[in-house]
C-alpha cells in the first residue's frame, strides 16, 4: 500500500496533462495549482482503494477521526516531495535549457 501511495502521490508531477485529460496551451507548462488539485483527487482515490481493501479484509471500516485524515494527507504530501522537487526545483524550465 505504501508503494502504491508513493507512486500515486508523484503522478501529478510526472505527467504534463491537466487532470490527466487536457494538455496545457502550446508552449506552457502545467501550473502548480493543477498539480495540487490532482494530488487531492489522487489522495481521495487512494483513500477509496484503501477503504475497499480494509472492508474486504476485515469486514468493515474502523471509525476514524479528523486527525487520521490530516495525518494521512500529510504523509501523502511527503510522498509527493520527490516529484515536486524534480518538476519545480531541480529541472530547469524549457526556455532556460534552450538558451532563450
Amino acid at each position: 500500500m505504501l508503494a502504491i501511495a508513493f507512486a500515486m502521490a508523484n503522478i501529478p508531477f510526472v505527467f504534463e496533462r491537466i487532470l490527466f485529460v487536457r494538455k496545457p496551451p502550446q508552449g506552457r507548462r502545467k501550473a502548480l495549482g493543477w498539480s495540487v488539485v490532482e494530488l487531492v483527487v489522487l489522495y481521495l482515490v487512494f483513500g477509496a482503494i484503501a477503504a475497499a481493501l480494509e472492508t474486504r479484509a476485515h469486514g468493515g471500516l474502523y471509525p476514524q477521526g479528523w486527525a487520521f485524515y490530516v495525518t494521512t494527507f500529510c504523509l501523502f504530501l511527503v510522498f509527493a516531495f520527490p516529484g515536486f522537487t524534480y518538476r519545480h526545483l531541480w529541472r530547469a524550465p524549457r526556455a532556460e535549457r534552450n538558451g532563450q
